[in-house]
């Protein structure tokens, strides 16, 4: 029987021999989860003997980690503007790079009552945390994956209290299934979208976990990852509002092609704005 202790220490052996980066800190976050506990619970019984089935769960998670598998489909869940979202290998994780593109929105187009379309919503992260964090009236995830959407109906129920104020009811969040616009009716002040952008052949230079196990229909764009770029803003502006807005994540080299697009199709007030790494990562203009 080990201890503990010991579990951990091996754990973190086991992933640095499988050249996962930081092998000590997931090694005590899987310790953590499956036995149920904090960190600091963990320091008080530290040298106790596990539990042997706590003991054997620990180890197929290492193992599974050792391969690579993304420590949050392990785990279950993930952080994200704050709030907890449920993921499984239906969606993409959800990205800190992300996190600027709903700022961006809450910052530009934070308007209150407004109906907010999130296209390509995958996990419904960017859709729940802008209708937490905003003040619009009514927002719609749109996605052609119905595992995905399943997934965004349960994040959307697990973060109930967050987003559900102001008036909302039930009916203020809804899930469409969608191959992009050809089930979306109405008429919206906010389209957001952070789509498939990734070419083909640079996906297999993607890290294992990313390479892998996340849904490659959500991770991969034609036409050098342009092409939801374009048959997004191509209609998009038939689902704005008057002076409704348009918000892309992109990738960090498409900024100029796709705010290109963006004025053909005749947006205004286009801008590029970058993350914390400095890349550019949000394009975004005005009907």
């Amino acid at each position: 029987m080990r201890t503990l202790r010991e579990l951990i220490k091996d754990g973190e052996k086991r992933l640095l021999e499988n050249n996962i980066e930081n092998s000590t800190m997931e090694a005590r976050v899987l310790l953590e989860y499956i036995c149920g506990f904090n960190w600091a619970q963990y320091l008080l019984q530290a040298d106790t003997e596990a539990d042997p089935q706590e003991e054997r769960r620990y180890i197929e998670a290492v193992e599974r980690r050792c391969g690579h598998y993304p420590l949050q489909y392990i785990l279950g869940t993930t952080g994200f503007m704050g709030l907890e979202f449920m993921v499984n290998e239906s969606v993409l994780i959800p990205r800190q790079d992300t996190e600027t593109l709903v700022e961006t929105v809450l910052e530009k187009a934070d308007i209150s009552g407004g109906d907010l379309l999130d296209m390509c919503t995958g996990s419904g992260c960017i859709l729940i945390s802008l209708m937490a964090l905003g003040h619009y009236g009514k927002g719609t995830g749109a996605d052609i994956s119905g595992d995905a959407l399943r997934t965004a109906r349960m994040n959307g129920i697990f973060n109930r209290q967050a987003w559900q104020k102001d008036g909302r009811t039930e009916e203020s969040l809804e899930w469409i299934q969608s191959d992009l616009f050809s089930e979306v009716r109405g008429t919206f002040d906010v389209i957001v979208s952070n789509p498939p952008y990734i070419p083909g052949e640079v996906i297999e230079t993607l890290m294992p976990e990313v390479r892998d196990f996340e849904p490659r229909l959500a991770l991969e764009g034609a036409d050098r990852g342009l092409e939801f770029y374009r048959k997004i803003t191509d209609r998009a502006a038939d689902y704005l509002k008057p002076s409704g807005w348009l918000f892309f994540e992109i990738g960090c080299e498409q900024a100029a092609e796709v705010s290109q697009m963006m004025a053909e199709k005749g947006f205004k007030e286009i801008h590029t704005v970058r993350d914390l790494a400095g890349l550019d990562r949000v394009v975004y203009g005005r009907r």
